[in-house]
């Protein structure tokens, strides 16, 4: 047999050279060898197919979370000026509109009392005195009428500002200030939740006048504190001097005493005349009160009329007086 020699199957791949040669050379290999040559490069080739998608992959993952903030960044601004649209809205919505009120003009019926208690013998005006239990029979009948009781301060915001007032308005008002008021007058009003106005009289001293304390308590219970001046004196024949004392006076000493504003001023003996009256006006009253029988009204704040009650009026006598008074003309210039 004749010899024979085995040769392996050799591939010259081409190379780039190597450095420092001015030819390239082939680089023969065997068939093993090319094949793990191409694997390399197949497997070469595939990482970076997957490094290139990673990459694109990362790109798209960030530019949709971009998106996703501005978009996220946008509802929010969004919710945000539409809640403070809304909120402005709904503030605006509950802002109260300015009422404008018409100043009033209805009458308003002014009770006069004195002392609420059963005469005693001897007494000089016994019909000034009105026993507790007719009072209260009295106040409960107003009630039942549909009165409510009220103060001089609040018809003047009604007559001059249009303030609100219950219906059928009444203010009973007591003179002097007797102790008789305190103590009966001022429970039997409280339990209805009614108010009145106190005309005090301040040379009116206990036992049969108010004390201080008294008096206190009656402001606390919501009642108008007013005033007739010092002693009851006569002030249309009063001296300027006099006039002065027993009007400007008065008014200031209370102001002091029991930090009331004390509005209004209660004629004694119910006299006045042009002069009174502008000594009324001088001491910063807003106005004052008569003993003329009708209804008061806003024309003339400084001669209000008033209904003076007296011992043994019923219930039904004194709602027949209130209703028979009512279109009675304005007080006159002066009294007497």
């Amino acid at each position: 047999m004749r010899e024979g020699i085995v040769r392996r199957h050799v591939r010259c791949l081409p190379t780039s050279g190597v450095r420092g040669e001015s030819r390239a050379r082939p680089v023969c290999m065997s068939d093993s060898a090319t094949h793990r040559e191409y694997g390399r490069r197949v497997l070469r080739n595939v990482l970076g197919v997957v490094l290139l998608l990673a990459a694109v992959g990362a790109i798209a993952i960030g530019v949709l979370h971009i998106r996703h903030r501005t978009s996220a960044s946008a509802t929010t601004s969004v919710a945000a000026t539409q809640s403070h649209t809304s909120t402005a809205t709904s503030t605006a919505a509950i802002v109260p509109t300015p009422v404008t009120r018409v100043p009033g003009h209805e009458t308003i019926p002014i009770l006069m009392y004195h002392v609420i208690q059963t005469p005693t013998a001897n007494v000089a005006f016994p019909g000034l005195w009105v026993p507790p239990s007719e009072f209260a029979a009295q106040m409960h009948a107003l009630h039942a009428a549909g009165f409510h009781a009220v103060t001089q301060d609040q018809a003047w915001a009604y007559w001059t500002t249009g303030a609100p007032l219950p219906a059928h308005p009444i203010i009973i008002t007591f003179d002097n200030g007797y102790a008789s008021q305190y103590t009966y007058a001022l429970p039997i009003l409280r339990a209805m939740g009614w108010v009145a106005v106190m005309n005090w009289q301040l040379s009116l001293h206990a036992p049969e006048g108010l004390t201080e304390a008294q008096i206190h308590g009656m402001i606390q219970a919501g009642w108008e504190l007013d005033t007739q001046g010092f002693t009851h004196a006569d002030l249309v024949t009063a001296s300027p001097a006099r006039l002065e004392y027993e009007v400007a006076t008065s008014r200031t000493r209370l102001q002091h005493i029991f930090g009331a504003p004390v509005n209004w001023f209660c004629y004694p003996s119910g006299h006045y005349d042009s002069h009174v009256i502008a000594a009324v006006k001088a001491a910063g009253y807003r106005g004052s009160t008569t003993v003329i029988f009708g209804w008061a009204n806003s024309r003339d704040p400084y001669r209000l009329a008033r209904l003076r009650v007296l011992g043994g009026t019923s219930p039904q006598g004194l709602l027949a007086q209130i209703a028979a008074n009512r279109l009675d003309g304005p007080p006159p210039l002066h009294y007497p």
